[in-house]
């Protein structure tokens, strides 16, 4: 039988959540063995107990199951489960990972240099223009926006990232098959062709309120750090914030007018700690250098240089360079530059300091 058959199975099984389905295949290695196993063999997994191996051993999914899959196949969706290699890295090395991700669209290694980007569902002009104005700047230089299709912020960062040509995620608090808000139908195809469009909950699953916290856990949990922008006092963007400091990942803030309501939550963000971001390049050089030493410690580095990259990179010797030196001498434009440039830095090969001035590593 289809080996996704057994994931969607454990999935969809009462009272096992993504910690105990992780505890499960760390003991029998995937869901088959774990439905393979007698109930004495289950009970022994710390957490599982008799009542729950009575469940997966008792629990008849088999109808949903193949709805399912019919479903799946039907919207030409896939599954990536926790122990494909396509599934995101950042994302697997979170306390909860899901264990299953239904994703329309496609997720890439490239989404492992990922920055989140949400906030107010309502959303000033301001909040908007300089969401997409970040978002797009990002994105424009490889980096994957991740965010969660609500209105607003999120919208607005999606946007961002599109239309520069960029990657972006999508995380839903609801099956992969309903479009929410509704407005939104555009955005969404547009994400699913340019990125992909995720979640962790069976499909049909309505967009319930209490299923967004557990989705903005997956927001932070695939990116390197987390933007806020405009958030009230009790802001769900708070949770995303919170969240982010437990996965040991960077939170920003972008301030806003002191004494609107729509400004408390970042504002109070950055007195907590939060760095206090206005431009793209405010964030990649606290996420960059993070980034990097993980790159250096991967045995499958892509180091081989393009064309333009090695343009660029013959300039260095042994001194600094400015980066209007590198455009002139190019005749490259200035953001064709700072793309190569970020590239370089990524491969680890160039190190930015301070004036805008690179040097080889």
């Amino acid at each position: 039988m289809d080996e996704r058959f057994y994931w969607l199975a454990l999935n969809i099984i009462p009272g096992i959540g993504p910690i105990l389905i992780k505890a499960l295949i760390e003991r029998f290695g995937n869901p088959k063995r774990v439905f393979k196993a007698s109930r004495r063999e289950l009970a022994r997994v710390d957490g599982i107990g008799e009542r729950l191996a009575y469940a997966i051993k008792d629990t008849d999914v088999r109808g949903k199951v193949e709805r399912e899959l019919r479903l799946i196949e039907e919207l030409n969706a896939s599954i990536v489960t926790l122990i494909d290699q396509s599934y995101p890295d950042n994302l697997k090395q979170i306390y909860d990972p899901p264990p299953l991700l239904y994703v329309r669209g496609d997720l890439q290694p490239k989404d492992k240099l990922a920055i989140s980007m949400v906030g107010s569902r309502l959303a000033s002009n301001y909040g908007r223009m300089i969401t997409e104005r970040i978002a797009g700047d990002l994105a424009r230089l490889g980096v994957t926006i991740v965010s969660g299709m609500a209105r607003g912020i999120d919208s607005a960062a999606h946007r961002g990232a599109l239309s520069v040509g960029g990657r972006t995620i999508a995380v839903l608090g609801c099956g992969v098959d309903i479009v929410y808000p509704r407005e939104n139908r555009h955005l969404f195809e547009e994400i699913t062709a340019h990125g992909a469009v995720i979640s962790e909950f069976p499909l049909s699953t309505p967009p319930e309120g209490a299923n967004f916290p557990k989705r903005n856990r997956i927001i932070s949990g695939l990116s390197l750090g987390v933007v806020i922008v405009q958030a009230t006092s009790t802001s769900g963007s708070l949770i995303t914030a919170g969240l982010a400091l437990e996965q040991n990942r960077d939170v920003f803030a972008v301030p806003g007018n002191v004494g609107m309501a729509g400004s408390r939550g970042t504002n109070r963000l950055i007195k907590q700690g939060a760095k206090l971001i206005e431009t793209a390049e405010d964030i990649l050089e606290d996420v960059l250098p993070r980034f990097q030493h993980q790159e250096l410690e991967s045995e499958d580095r892509d180091l081989p240089l393009g064309e333009e990259e090695e343009r660029v990179f013959c300039l260095f010797e042994d001194e600094p360079i400015h980066i209007d030196s590198i455009i002139a001498q190019t005749r490259m434009s200035a953001s064709r530059v700072s793309t190569i440039l970020l590239q370089l830095e990524l491969k680890g090969l160039v190190q930015q300091l301070s004036g805008k001035r690179f040097v080889k590593r």
